[in-house]
């Protein structure tokens, strides 16, 4: 016999309680249409990953509690399916925790309801403490299995061991559902995005699946919360590790897995279902700065963005995002020369903005400079120009690009990269300024390689490619003094990119770098550089992370310290 699993792999928005209950509610109602058994909802589904500090209120967590219960009474009528709900719950005889009077005791946990009734719970047992995560500040671990039984259409019983998310990491958890008699093992999964992670994942799993002998369906999150991205992906493997079904990414999905239940017990349980297939590096990048955009403008309540348009790659590139998540109605573009802009970055912007169909705006800064230098000339003392000129204009610039924001609500999407956020090739309160860094994660040289993706495909429909050619092949320049390029002051980008990889990602020491053939003087360069900008960053606007290792959450280094290795 056989039957119908299916995953509600959907955006959920942290703290909308009632909104990700109705998500779920209606997921379950098609499900159950269609004919499915059992529906999977990701971690953590009715408050949405992560909440952070929120965990910490106990009235959260009380709320969360409710919106389960509106689950199970809004579903009480779908016979025979069993809904995975995943959801903070207070540990049951907890009382007040030690590190605070007002804070109880939290399980990242997981309910089994069916016909409105509560059939299982499931406390996550390993709570990752590493990269974006720090679920051992908000929860306590579970110390038990479980397993709940689904009836097939002829009432055989298959027997379910629940894990979440990081159990699935270690052999542990899913060796004692297998003990505790799981014939198929469901993972409920909150997993950020970072380039390479959907294969990681199915590699980790495939050694669950080794390890057990047991089939395994991974149900995944999808959509953007704050700085992480979060791809879908989900996924069904079979006992042998062979994959079985694979839901598309970046896209919701009510993602259907048909099981067949072996008519002897001593027989495995196999597993089929549609198979999306795997996009290239840049098409999983554009995919998931385009999902972090949408929802965060979306989430938040923003009417649009504006973006400050140079003429460079940079802001080229950020444009671009800006209309594939947005619509180009959403979108205004705003050309701010100074007494440096070269003709063809007037040019270039122009046509680029015209390709989108933005609302294009030009403001000279030259005014505003003029009256700047002016004021502070007496102050100055004759001190000759240096990079608090080039600082000025950035600083008009993102003065102009916050009023234009005040004004009408729209969001500034700034569009600064990593290799210029690791440097602090970047003027606080000038080009630094706004609401949303879009490529804060992205290496320069892979601004380029999206760039040409980008230009090469139309994921989105919109017909041509957006960015002029010259745009990516001139040399790049923040045009902030005469003849300035940025290769002035910075190594060539693919030296640079792959010394802040190795030291900002992976660790690696000054001497293993050039050890393995970098400048030494690159390499001091770089790192000095990066240590010296840390107050900088932690001015920076919340952006997108795309990597292992993105400044932010990932990377917290003391502003004071004198450490440099």
């Amino acid at each position: 016999m056989s039957f119908k699993l299916c995953i509600a792999q959907l955006n959920y928005v942290v703290g909308d309680l009632a909104g990700n209950a109705r998500r779920i509610i209606e997921a379950a109602r098609q499900a159950h249409a269609q004919g499915a058994r059992l529906l999977l909802t990701p971690e953590l589904a009715i408050c949405g990953y992560a909440a952070e500090d929120l965990f910490l209120r106990p009235a959260f967590v009380a709320a969360c509690d409710d919106a389960v219960k509106t689950v199970a009474r809004e579903t009480a009528g779908l016979s025979g399916l069993r809904i995975v709900v995943g959801h903070p719950a207070a540990v049951e005889g907890g009382g007040a925790s030690s590190r605070s009077v007002r804070r109880a005791p939290c399980h990242n946990a997981a309910t089994v309801i069916c016909e409105g009734q509560v059939v299982a719970r499931y406390a996550k047992r390993e709570l990752p403490n590493y990269q974006v995560f720090d679920e051992r500040r908000y929860f306590v671990p579970g110390d038990a299995a479980c397993v709940f039984e689904v009836p097939d259409a002829s009432g055989q019983p298959l027997r379910v061991g629940l894990l979440i998310c990081e159990d699935a990491w270690h052999d542990g958890p899913a060796l004692e559902a297998k003990a505790a008699g799981a014939q198929l093992l469901a993972v409920i999964n909150a997993s950020p995005f970072h380039v390479g992670k959907g294969d990681e994942r199915e590699c980790a799993m495939r050694l669950r699946t080794q390890a057990t002998g047991l089939p395994l369906v991974y149900a995944h999150l999808v959509g953007g919360q704050d700085e992480i991205v979060f791809e879908g992906r989900s996924f069904a493997l079979n006992a042998d590790g062979s994959l079985a079904a694979r839901a598309p990414s970046f896209e919701e999905a009510l993602f259907p897995i048909e099981i067949a239940t072996p008519a002897q017990p001593a027989k495995l349980v196999s597993l089929h279902g549609p198979t999306a297939p795997e996009q290239g590096l840049e098409a999983d990048l554009w995919h998931a700065l385009v999902l972090g955009v949408r929802d965060y403008v979306g989430k938040n309540g923003f009417p649009g963005a504006v973006i400050g348009l140079s003429g460079g790659i940079d802001s080229a590139l950020v444009l671009a995002i800006a209309v594939d998540a947005l619509g180009k109605d959403r979108v205004h573009a705003v050309m701010m020369p100074s007494p440096y802009t070269a003709d063809i970055s007037w040019i270039d912007a122009r046509d680029m903005a015209a390709r989108l169909g933005v609302r294009y705006d030009e403001v000279s800064i030259r005014p505003m400079f003029d009256a700047f230098l002016q004021s502070l000339e007496p102050l100055f003392q004759r001190r000759g120009a240096d990079t608090t000129e080039e600082n000025l204009q950035a600083r008009i610039r993102g003065t102009l690009l916050m009023a234009l924001s005040n004004k009408f609500g729209a969001i500034v999407l700034t569009t600064g990269n990593k290799s210029e956020m690791a440097t602090g090739y970047c003027t606080l309160y000038g080009d630094m300024a706004g609401g949303f860094a879009v490529i804060k994660d992205v290496a320069k040289t892979l601004v380029f390689r999206l760039a040409r993706w980008r230009n090469a495909n139309d994921p989105y429909g919109n017909g041509l490619s957006p960015i002029p050619e010259r745009i990516i092949t001139r040399p790049p320049s923040a045009e902030l003094r005469p003849n300035q390029k940025d290769q002035d002051s910075l190594p060539p980008y693919d030296v640079l990119d792959a010394i802040v990889e190795r030291y900002m990602e992976n660790d690696e020491s000054p001497a293993e770098i050039v050890a393995a053939g970098y400048p030494q003087d690159a390499v001091n360069q770089v790192v000095r550089l990066i240590h010296l900008n840390e107050y900088k960053r932690r001015q920076a606007p919340v952006g997108i992370r795309v990597t292992h290792r993105s400044f932010g959450k990932d990377w917290r280094y003391p502003n004071t310290n004198r450490y440099r290795g």
